[in-house]
C-alpha cells in the first residue's frame, strides 16, 4: 500500500473513533513500525510500505482505534526535555505537569545549589528525573506505592543518566520516608480526580491505573494528607509544590503558608506552591 494512502485511511478511521490527533497518531505509529524519521516519512509519501511494516502498523493501529493511549502503544512519551518510557503501570506524563517543574525553577533559581528534593507518587519518574536533570548537584528521592511504577521510574533515571543522584523508595505518600528526612522541596502530582469526574473522562483514561488518577472521593483526600504532614519532612522555609485540578486545593494548615496558585496556558487551575513556616 502507498504510504500516503495508508496514512489517510488510518487518520480517517481514527477521527471517526474520536481520537484527538488522528493524523499525528497515524504518522507516529507508522514511523515507529517502519523505524524512520518524520523527514523520511515525508520523502516516502509515494512509496509502497513493506508488508511487514504494514502488519506492525495495523497491530498498533487497532490498539489506538480502541482508544488505548498512544504512549502505551509507542512505549514512550515526551516530557520536559526528555522522552520517558511508559507502561500501563504508570500514568502517561502530561504537558500540564510541566508547570510544576517551572514553579520549582522559579522559586529555586540557583540550579547549581545542592538541594534535597522529594517527589511523592513519582509514577514514571517524569517529575523527579526532570528535576534531577535541572539541578545537577542535588539529590532527588522518588517515592511510590507501586513497585512496578518504581521499576519504570528507575529505568527512566538510568536512560536519562541521573540514576546515581536518585533514591527510590516504596510506600504510601510520606510513609516511604524516614521521619528524620528533611527536604528543601517536596513535589507531588497525586491522584486528585474525584469519583464524580471519573464518569466523564476520555476513553483513554480507562487504560491508565485508576489508583493513580482518583482518590475515589472528592479528589482532595491525598492532597490534604500531603499538606497536613509536609512540615514534618520539610526544612524550615522549605517548599511544597502540589498539582491539582477541578477539585481545587484543601485549606492551608497553620504549619504552612500558601505562596501562590498557578494556572496553565488556558487559565485552568493546575496547583499551588506552599512554604513551611
Amino acid at each position: 500500500m502507498i504510504c500516503r494512502v495508508l496514512l489517510q485511511a488510518a487518520a480517517q478511521r481514527l477521527q471517526q473513533a474520536a481520537c484527538d490527533a488522528p493524523r499525528k497518531d497515524a504518522e507516529l505509529m507508522l514511523m515507529q513500525a517502519w523505524a524512520i524519521s518524520q523527514t523520511d516519512l515525508i520523502i516516502k509519501a509515494h512509496d509502497d510500505v513493506p508488508k511487514d511494516v504494514v502488519e506492525r502498523f495495523e497491530t498498533m493501529f487497532k490498539r489506538r482505534l480502541n482508544r488505548e493511549p498512544l504512549a502505551y502503544i509507542l512505549g514512550v512519551k515526551a516530557f520536559w526535555q526528555d522522552e520517558f518510557v511508559v507502561t500501563p503501570d504508570v500514568l502517561v506524563p502530561r504537558p500540564e505537569t510541566e508547570h510544576l517543574i517551572e514553579k520549582v525553577l522559579q522559586y529555586l533559581p540557583d540550579q547549581q545549589a545542592k538541594y534535597d528534593i522529594a517527589d511523592i507518587g513519582t509514577g514514571s519518574g517524569c517529575i523527579a528525573v526532570s528535576l534531577a536533570r535541572e539541578y545537577p548537584q542535588s539529590l532527588v528521592t522518588a517515592c511510590d506505592i507501586s513497585a512496578k511504577a518504581l521499576q519504570v521510574a528507575q529505568s527512566n533515571a538510568e536512560n536519562i543518566g541521573v540514576r546515581e543522584r536518585m533514591i527510590f523508595l516504596q510506600g504510601d505518600l510520606y510513609q516511604a520516608l524516614a521521619t528524620a528526612s528533611k527536604f528543601d522541596v517536596i513535589v507531588s502530582n497525586p491522584p486528585y480526580v474525584s469519583q464524580e469526574e471519573m464518569l466523564d473522562l476520555a476513553a483513554e483514561l480507562s487504560f491508565e491505573p485508576r489508583f493513580a488518577l482518583t482518590d475515589e472521593a472528592t479528589g482532595l483526600t491525598l492532597l490534604e494528607k500531603l499538606l497536613q504532614d509536609a512540615h514534618v519532612y520539610l526544612k524550615e522555609g522549605g517548599l511544597l509544590v502540589l498539582e491539582s485540578g477541578l477539585c481545587g486545593m484543601p485549606d492551608t494548615p497553620n504549619t504552612m503558608v500558601k505562596l501562590e496558585d498557578y494556572f496553565d496556558l488556558a487559565g485552568n487551575f493546575r496547583g499551588s506552591v506552599f512554604r513551611r513556616l
